[in-house]
């Protein structure tokens, strides 16, 4: 079992020991209490898109829904997607803000995905498209069904890490952390809610 129990203190942010990154976490960026309300309203007020993608001339659904939100006239091609960003919430904006506040970047994009069961995820990637720039900040917001986030190095397949993802945890990846190392969110077979997961980028 994956637990963050060594996280004694819910308010800091723990550096992840990993060769070749800078990846911090904060376990309970945002308290239970509104992780709650900003789950529901995410829920309802997101423009959720279903996705296909054709692997050997079939059609396949993505496994998980999304909407891509940001500044005007910013696009940005993910999956094999190229989507035009949809226009700032309210809600969107306070999120950012928030974790600008900590991350000491500005965003002007938002990739939200929607993990509906165990059976929704995604494979192994890099956040690493030539839109994000050399060395881009990832901060990824986590609401819901917590679920674990691999790692493992592009090049040293000994190096591995798992890491937790809590309902309303804040995940930093910076510096060259997407030049040498890939992450993924698994597929499971065990019955598991929903969650919500926003990655704040800038797209240049």
């Amino acid at each position: 079992m994956i637990t963050n129990d060594l996280f004694d203190d819910q308010n800091s942010c723990y550096q992840i020991d990993l060769p070749d990154a800078d990846i911090c976490l904060y376990p309970c960026f945002i308290n239970a209490d509104e992780a709650d309300y900003f789950l529901k309203e995410l829920m309802h007020h997101i423009k959720w898109s279903e996705h296909t993608i054709s692997i050997y001339g079939q059609q396949h659904k993505v496994p998980r829904l999304s909407a891509w939100y940001a500044d005007d006239g910013k696009s940005y091609e993910y999956s094999g997607f190229k989507s035009q960003g949809l226009p700032w919430s309210p809600l969107l904006l306070q999120l950012k803000s928030r974790i600008e506040t900590v991350c000491n970047a500005k965003f002007n994009s938002v990739l939200v995905n929607r993990y509906r069961n165990g059976r929704d995820g995604v494979g192994w990637h890099a956040d690493d498209e030539k839109e994000l720039g050399t060395n881009p900040v990832i901060a990824s917001l986590s609401f819901g069904q917590q679920r674990t986030f691999q790692l493992k190095h592009r090049s040293n397949k000994t190096l591995k890490k798992n890491l937790l993802l809590e309902h309303g945890s804040l995940l930093i990846m910076q510096g060259e952390t997407q030049h040498h190392w890939l992450h993924q969110i698994a597929k499971s077979t065990r019955e598991m809610d929903e969650r919500i997961n926003l990655t704040f980028r800038t797209v240049k």
